[in-house]
């Protein structure tokens, strides 16, 4: 009989954003100023991000998962701009925001989001917006004005009827991902489509220390469905920035120049399965995992070289069952927006690229408008279920997050 092993890969994506110009190399380094950004805002994102990967944990229990939390947080607080009344609480419960004014809220994301236009000389952190409307719709000012100012978003008014209209929002998708991710929407555009917003967000960060490819290696890899796979494992020996504490070890893998942004990777001890170890875990435990790493001699690393590839996912059910129902109904409060509108869907997608030199990685969130009715010595081998996450630890956010079942 097999034994039945969890894997999970949790990759959590650091929020930033910019319009339909990206944030640009070479742009001066944006000293963080933590005083601008609410503590709340940062405990919410990184809740939410558990949440939401926890929620749709439940749907894909022996899949590979991989999401951007942050992407999907701040498409969904783009058109929280327009929420009002029973709608609005709930999508600032779910999404960490209750008790925050909006001009706190909205001060907090521009301070984090100009901090992340220049993360790091050696990382590549382009983050856009966009919201794109019918032709002829009366969309209030003032939530335009606010998303073009607070998360630099382009706004384009199209003819949804025109052909070509899914295929220009794709190819700013494809422009937006460095290519990574090429269709989100497949036309025609039904008529009954108001709006689509939209958040992109692509990474490509360089390991601080390398691995050697000649190191790599073929290994044994037991899946969530205890199949024995062979992968590529990377390998090196050395200092490493190693942790442990109660049914797991953790490692930290910095990317870049400073070092402030890493990937995580934390296997759960083989007692406690995967998805045991998901339902557990919380931004509480998240912290005391970062808290229990430090630097530790000769410890011997191995991690698979692994691509992935996550969704078109609907994202729908798993947001009503964290609270946000209201929103997806045909009498949801979009008033600062339009009245008579509602969100009929939320997709997003990911992939990512893990090798000796480091990371890439990009996903897509789109918030779907529609009109209601009418409208041992000390060594760590990820050979079997374990979890990774890249995060930026100065602002204290996570990054991307995802779950491994097993490589093909």
């Amino acid at each position: 009989m097999k034994r039945k092993t969890y894997i999970g890969t949790l990759l959590i994506l650091l929020l930033a954003l910019g319009g339909c110009g990206f944030f640009q190399d070479g742009e001066a380094a944006h000293e963080y100023d933590a005083g601008k950004v609410n503590g709340e805002f940062i405990n919410g994102n990184n809740e939410f991000a558990w949440d939401i990967m926890k929620a749709l944990n439940e749907e894909d229990e022996e899949e590979n998962i991989f999401i951007s939390p942050i992407s999907i947080s701040t498409a969904l607080s783009m058109t929280y701009q327009g929420a009002r009344e029973e709608t609005k609480e709930e999508m600032a419960e779910v999404l960490g925001y209750g008790g925050m004014e909006d001009e706190v809220l909205r001060e907090s994301y521009e301070e984090f989001l100009t901090y992340l236009a220049a993360l790091d000389p050696d990382i590549e952190l382009n983050i856009g917006n966009s919201i794109w409307y019918r032709e002829g719709e009366a969309i209030e000012e003032d939530f335009l004005t606010i998303n073009k100012g607070v998360f630099d978003a382009s706004v384009e008014e199209i003819d949804f009827s025109d052909d070509r209209a899914a295929d220009i929002i794709n190819d700013w998708i494809e422009g937006a991902t460095e290519g990574k991710i090429e269709r989100m929407l497949e036309g025609p555009i039904p008529g009954n489509v108001i709006m689509y917003l939209i958040n992109a967000i692509y990474f490509n960060g360089e390991w601080a220390v390398p691995f050697e490819e000649e190191q790599s290696f073929e290994r044994e890899f037991t899946s969530i469905t205890g199949e024995i796979q062979n992968t590529m494992m990377m390998k090196r020996n050395g200092e490493v920035e190693y942790g442990e504490g109660e049914n797991y070890k953790s490692v930290r893998m910095p990317y870049g120049e400073n070092e402030n942004t890493a990937m995580y990777v934390i296997l759960p001890t083989e007692e406690l399965s995967i998805n045991e170890f998901l339902r557990r875990i919380d931004n509480t435990k998240w912290q005391e995992i970062k808290n229990s790493i430090s630097p530790a001699q000769d410890v011997e690393l191995q991690i698979p070289r692994f691509e992935m590839e996550y969704g078109i996912k609907s994202l729908k059910d798993a947001l009503i069952k964290l609270g946000m129902s209201t929103p997806f109904e045909m009498n949801a409060n979009f008033d600062g927006i339009r009245s008579g509108i509602f969100i009929e869907e939320v997709l997003h997608k990911a992939v990512i690229e893990v090798n000796e030199q480091g990371s890439e990685a990009a996903a897509v969130t789109i918030v779907e408008m529609e009109e209601s009715a009418a409208m041992d010595p000390l060594n760590f081998i990820a050979d079997r279920p374990f979890i990774f996450i890249i995060a930026n630890d100065e602002a204290d956010s996570i990054l991307f997050m995802g779950k491994a079942a097993g490589w093909q």
